[in-house]
Parts: structure tokens; C-alpha cells; sequence
């Protein structure tokens, strides 16, 4: 997920991390324990993709209305900048234990309020408490781990935990497809995700607070206790000596002087920073990444393929090829330097979109036509927009598929999709007789010969964008800003993706409808 906090690290670390966590399981309970929290925000994030196909089904009024579906999706984007805010508040006077147990119960109730949802309103609402959790998990799971666990692993644990992150979206796509024919289908998809969240909320009981955040609060000798455990015995001094004088010199420099942004904005090196720093983060969200993640089953199935199944198993690609990503970064990252692999990166995705524009432009300009001949089948369910038409004659599948009062759908040629076909309701008795005579059935795209192409240009624009812009504008935004200024700019920053996710995924849908998906 684009939304967190990844850790440049190397190969190298990785290699030390799985030999110190084998000589010492505690550090790995620590580590395996709060990343849960990585995966959850990953699972709660990408199971909405797929789910959306299926709570359009069960309800018509989510299926009629645009900015029902945008809401569905980004209200958990809104809940998590909330979430971020009141977490970071928290964390500070609660400590990060009780953080994350508090996103834990919010993760929980979420899910349970999805799952038995009566209308959207509810589950709109379910999805802001889901919400509220991702946004305390995005920066509290991350924060415990690294203050939890030995300096020498630590870059290697935090990017674990931006791994179980795009693993749990990838995890989410497989649930989807497991869950394709249960009843109850998107409530299943959406209510699993209460027992990880339940399981993580039993570990992290039995888990101790953070040492940092212990001595900060004067608890020196709990913190002690825990550093026993954490460091072998010949270290165990040293660091705790350090982290002592570590925490005496943070308080000292927050008791300096205050920050405010007029300061922020007067010293030119913090304020090209930002420039840089927020700027990477907007372009993140507005290159679309998680128009991908949030929408990629309804990308493929506007692409031209017709099945729910079809669209969430193709869209099982991008959310492998995203993990995979977040993995090679780690190679590159160090060897090309940030510039150079945001520059790739941003040249790729921009290749990619344009090859996704192009056919898009082709599967909406050369959509198959409607025959009366086809349409007269089904003569009692004939679109009443098409049956009133001027110029019958004229109309194609895209034309079929605009028509609003009431919706229509396209019930293709059974002997091929890409012959004219029938312009008829949309109504769930109208599909299932489309079906029954081995017919695909269109509401979303239409038939097309170069939907294999939009796949191309899906698997080419995450191949490019998740090891360059996926993880570069975190680690940079860690880099580029003097360290007394790092905390309230790094904050900064991470509010400015947060809120141009919002925009993205709330706007989405909408520009499909206004300008078509080719411009979009």
C-alpha cells in the first residue's frame, strides 16, 4: 500500500535479521506480533477491490450510483487520516501498545459492522472504523517495531512490516477468490479480516510496551527489563546507556524551542524539503496507484471481461507484481540512488498509462454493435432507451451501456462476443437468461480484442511505479529534512498522501463516467 513508512535497508541486513531473530524468538514475537498490524492494513485496503464487484450486486442502489461506490472505498481513506492525526496523540501519551490495541478494536468492529451490513449507509460506516484503525496501524506498527527491536536488524523488521503490508493486499485478492461462490460472498471478504485483528489484540497482551516510550514517561527500570531480553548480555549496557542519553536529548530539544510553521517556512533548506518531500507524495497518489489497488477488478472488467471471478483472479497479478516490487526496491534503492529510480520509475509509469489510454480508447470506439435481430430475442426485455431510439441502427455496445433510464446492459453473440449482440435491461432476471444461453453478459466495458492489452499496460505500470515511486518518496521523505524538523515534516508529508489518496479514490469513478476511462 502506498501510505506508510518504508525503511531503505539492504540484502545484507535481511541476512543478520533471520540469524539474531533465530538465536532470539523474543525479538521475532515482538516483531511478528505488531507487523500483524502491516497486515491488516494491507488486507483492509485491497479486499475492498474485489468486494465492490459483489456489494454492487446485492445492492442496486451502490450499483446505480457512482459516488455511492467512490464512498464506499475512500471512506476508509478518510477514517485513516483521522486515525493517523489521533495516533500520533496516542502514541505519545498512551504509549504504542495501547495504540495498537485501540486500532486493533477499531479494526474489529469495522469488520464485524461490514459483514452484516443491512444497506451502504452501515457499511459506509463500517469502513470508517476499518479506517480509523489503518490510519493508527500506518504509523504505530512501524514506530513499535523499530523501538522494540536491536539497531543492527531494524531497517530490516520495519521493511518487513511494508512487506506484510502489499502481502496482506495480496492475501486479501486470494480471499476474494476463495470466497467467489459462498454465500454472502463480499460479507465473508470483508468480516475475516475481525480475526487477525482479534489475534493481534491477544498477542500484543501479552506483549510488553516500548522501551523508548518507558524511559520517556520516567519508567526506567520496566525499560530495562525489556532491553534484557531484547539485547544479548554483553550489549545490554551500552544500549541502554544510549537510549537514555537518546531520550534526555529529544526532550531537551523539544523543550527548546517551539515549531510552528511560519519557522517551517522561513529556513529555506526545511522548505525546499517540503517542496520535494510532499511534493513525491502527491505525485504518488496522482499517478494512481491506488486507483489500481482500489479498483483494479473494475479496470479489467471496464477492459472488456465480463465475469466477476475473471476480473478478481487477472487482478490477482497487480497485487503479486506490487509485493514483488516492494522487494526489488531494496536491491536497487542503495545501487541506483533515489533520483535516478523515481526518474525510471515515473518514465514507465507514464509509458504504461499512455499504452492504457490507447486501448481504452479502442475497446470504447469500437465496441460491437446491437442487433435488432439479437435484441427482438428477448423482446420483452428490450432497453427502452434503444427501443425509442431515431437511429437504432447506431448504436453500439458503449452507447447501450450509457443509457440511464432505467440501466442497460449488453448480452453478447453466443457464437462470438465481438459480433453485434442484444441492448436489454439490467435487471438480474435479464442476466440470468443472457447467461443461460451461454452469452456474456456487459454492464461494465464491453467486448473487446485488446483487453489482453489493458493487462499489459496494468502489469507494465505496477512493474514500474512499486520499486521507484512505491517506496522512494518514504525513504526520502526519512532523508531530506534536519533532524529537528524531521518529525513534524515527515508528518506533514505523510497527511499530504493521505489526503491525495482521498482525492484519487474519490474522484475515480466519476471521471470514468464524465470523460470516459481512456482520459481518465
Amino acid at each position: 500500500m502506498e501510505g506508510v513508512v518504508h525503511t531503505g535497508t539492504d540484502a545484507s541486513a535481511f541476512k543478520e535479521c533471520f540469524s539474531l531473530t533465530w538465536k532470539n524468538p523474543y525479538v521475532l514475537r515482538l516483531a511478528f506480533s505488531a507487523g500483524i498490524g502491516g497486515l491488516l492494513f494491507g488486507y483492509d485496503t485491497g479486499v475492498i477491490s474485489g468486494a465492490l464487484l459483489y456489494i454492487r450486486d446485492d445492492f442496486k442502489s451502490v450499483d446505480r450510483q457512482t459516488v455511492l461506490q467512490e464512498s464506499i472505498v475512500s471512506m476508509a481513506v478518510a477514517g485513516a487520516i483521522i486515525g493517523a492525526a489521533v495516533g500520533g496523540w496516542m502514541n505519545d501519551r498512551f504509549g504504542r501498545r495501547m495504540a495498537i490495541l485501540i486500532a486493533d478494536f477499531l479494526f474489529f468492529i469495522g469488520a464485524v459492522v461490514m459483514a452484516s451490513a443491512p444497506n451502504p449507509a452501515l457499511l459506509i460506516v463500517g469502513r470508517v472504523f476499518v479506517g480509523l484503525g489503518v490510519g493508527m496501524a500506518s504509523m504505530t506498527s512501524p514506530l513499535y517495531i523499530s523501538e522494540a527491536s536491536p539497531a543492527k536488524i531494524r531497517g530490516a523488521l520495519v521493511s518487513t512490516n511494508g512487506f506484510l503490508i502489499t502481502g496482506g493486499q495480496f492475501l486479501s485478492y486470494l480471499i476474494n477468490l476463495a470466497f467467489t461462490n459462498a454465500p454472502g460472498t463480499w460479507r465473508w471478504m470483508l468480516g475475516i479480516a475481525g480475526l487477525p485483528a482479534l489475534l493481534q489484540f491477544i498477542l500484543m497482551l501479552l506483549l510488553p510496551e516500548s522501551p523508548r516510550w518507558l524511559f520517556r514517561k520516567g519508567r526506567e527500570e520496566e525499560a530495562k527489563v525489556i532491553l534484557r531480553k531484547i539485547y544479548p548480555a554483553n550489549d545490554v549496557e551500552k544500549e541502554i546507556q544510549d537510549l537514555k542519553e537518546s531520550v534526555e536529548a529529544e526532550i531537551r530539544e523539544e523543550g527548546s524551542a517551539k515549531i510552528n510553521m511560519m519557522k517551517l517556512l522561513k529556513t529555506k533548506t526545511v522548505r525546499r524539503g517540503l517542496i520535494a518531500g510532499v511534493g513525491l507524495q502527491v505525485f504518488q497518489q496522482f499517478v494512481g496507484i491506488n486507483t489500481v489497488m482500489y479498483y483494479s477488478p473494475t479496470i479489467v472488467q471496464l477492459a472488456g471481461f465480463a465475469s466477476n471471478k475473471t476480473a478478481l483472479l487477472l487482478s490477482l497479478v497487480t497485487a503479486g507484481l506490487n509485493a514483488l516490487g516492494s522487494i526489488v526496491s531494496i536491491y536497487f534503492i542503495d545501487r541506483t540512488g533515489r533520483k535516478k529510480l523515481l526518474l525510471i520509475s515515473l518514465f514507465g509509469v507514464a509509458i504504461s498509462l499512455g499504452l492504457l489510454a490507447g486501448v481504452f480508447h479502442e475497446t470504447t470506439s469500437h465496441s460491437p454493435m446491437v442487433s435488432r435481430i439479437q435484441t427482438s430475442h428477448f423482446s420483452n426485455y428490450t432497453c427502452p432507451d434503444y427501443s425509442s431510439a431515431t437511429n437504432p441502427g447506431a448504436w453500439d455496445c458503449m452507447k447501450c451501456l450509457k443509457a440511464s433510464s432505467p440501466d442497460c446492459g449488453f448480452c453478447a453473440s453466443p457464437t462470438d462476443k465481438l459480433l453485434p449482440g442484444a441492448c436489454l435491461l439490467s435487471n438480474d432476471t435479464v442476466k440470468d437468461l443472457c447467461h443461460d444461453e451461454s452469452r456474456l453478459w456487459y454492464t461494465r466495458g464491453c467486448p473487446s480484442k485488446y483487453g489482453w492489452l489493458a493487462l499489459v499496460g496494468l502489469a507494465l505500470y505496477i512493474i514500474f511505479f512499486s520499486p521507484g515511486m512505491g517506496t522512494a518518496p518514504w525513504i526520502v521523505n526519512s532523508e531530506i529534512y534536519p533532524l529537528r524538523f524531521r518529525g513534524v515534516c515527515g508528518g506533514i508529508a505523510a497527511t499530504a498522501n493521505w489526503i491525495s489518496n482521498l482525492i484519487v479514490a474519490q474522484s475515480f469513478l466519476s471521471l470514468t463516467e464524465a470523460i470516459g476511462t481512456s482520459w481518465t
